[in-house]
């Protein structure tokens, strides 16, 4: 019988105060604290899944309770994934959840999250996200980037950016977002990758590449984050190693 096996972590790497990274697994949910080591769940493949890291924004008040709020609502509502449309809407309450809370709570105010994740069925993967959080394909021929960026154009020189040019929340009065989704086959043997911007923004994608090619499991999720932090560390890392067995 095929399975999943979904091997996570998040840490606050070596900069931040605290971790405002947010990750769901399944009904399993990690909501800014941090893992020692890599944790690994096993699922059965059938009912809609979603892993996804929430990445709240920095500078801003609330970031680890608008990604840990983004997180939750995924969660419950992971079994009734099975369409992009669903997605779609489920994005939006995520959203409508962000500034709700927002409201209620001054000290709150303008607190927003990135998104990015999978809900995994039995023969394909969708893909969704909104903002910088990224999800990639390591497949035998490379590491591809699935996901789509909302960053505004790089100047010249530069490979990342910290802005953002959509996010759930993350304004003084409510905005609609439009995720970004994809749906794409899905076999024994693929290995797809979600993480935040802590990751992704301190080690190139071409070392990713590298990594995850000698490595699988829990090894590869250490020595994923162990590249982040001989990087610097510079910010939350969140990851989150999916794997399709039989």
């Amino acid at each position: 019988m095929p399975y999943l096996t979904v091997t996570a972590l998040s840490h606050t790497g070596l900069i931040r105060e605290h971790n405002e990274d947010s990750l769901v697994a399944g009904p399993w949910t990690l909501c800014g604290t941090v893992t020692e080591n890599p944790q690994t769940l096993v699922f059965p493949l059938g009912s809609p899944l979603v892993v996804a890291a929430a990445d709240g924004i920095g500078g801003q008040p609330g970031g680890e309770v608008a990604s840990a709020l983004t997180v939750r609502q995924l969660a419950a509502l992971g079994p009734s994934l099975g369409s992009e449309d669903a997605v779609r809407d489920a994005v939006s309450l995520c959203n409508h959840a962000v500034y709700a809370a927002a409201e209620r709570d001054p000290e709150l105010t303008t607190m927003g999250t990135t998104v990015a994740g999978v809900v995994v069925q039995e023969s394909s993967l969708l893909v969704f996200n909104v903002g910088d959080s990224r999800v990639f394909d390591a497949a035998a021929d490379g590491l591809r980037q699935v996901s789509v960026d909302d960053s505004p154009p790089l100047s010249p020189g530069r490979r990342t950016t910290s802005l953002v040019t959509q996010a759930l929340g993350g304004a003084v009065t409510f905005s609609a977002v439009t995720p970004h989704l994809t749906t794409v086959p899905l076999s024994v043997g693929d290995r797809y990758l979600v993480c935040t911007d802590g990751l992704t923004d301190p080690v190139p994608q071409d070392v990713l590449d590298e990594l995850l090619r000698l490595h699988t499991g829990g090894r590869a999720a250490f020595e994923l984050w162990k590249s982040a932090i001989e990087a610097g560390g510079p910010d939350n890392i969140t990851l989150a190693l999916l794997t399709v067995g039989e």
